[in-house]
This record gives C-alpha cells, structure tokens and sequence, in this order.
C-alpha cells in the first residue's frame, strides 16, 4: 500500500474541517508532528489512513484504502 503524500493529508484534512492542531488531537499526536507531515519533514505513517477513515466514520474508497468524502457504505443503509 501506497502511503498518503503530504498534499493528500493537506487536502484531506482541509475537506474534512480539521485544524492541524485538531486533527493532531484527534490522532493522539503532537500539533507539530502534523504540521512536520505536511511539510514533507517526517515521513507520513503508512497506516494513517485506517485513522483518517476511522474520524470519517469509516467510509472509504474501495480498493486504495484511501479516505473519501460523502459514500454511504452499506451498513449505514
């Protein structure tokens, strides 16, 4: 699996409504170390998605383990 780029955090994390300092909240991680991630500083963790899918409430692209927006998955039908 393909880890996350630094653009696609940016732009996950911007979609979604969270601050840095949010998002770092929310994974138990220092602001800076966000910040550090998308700045290309520190390597983004290759199983950061899984948490990034886990704040959306679990819905995700099927096939690239990626989070996306706005799909209902069947269990929420």
């Amino acid at each position: 699996m393909e880890t996350m780029t630094r653009d696609e955090l940016r732009e996950w994390r911007t979609g979604n409504g969270y601050s840095q300092a949010r998002l770092a909240k929310a994974l138990g991680v220092a602001s800076m170390t966000v910040t550090r991630w998308e700045m290309g500083i520190r390597s983004i963790p290759p199983f950061l998605h899984l948490a990034l899918i886990a704040l959306e409430g679990g819905d995700h692209k099927p096939g690239t383990g990626r989070p996306q927006k706005g799909k209902t998955t069947e269990r929420e039908v």
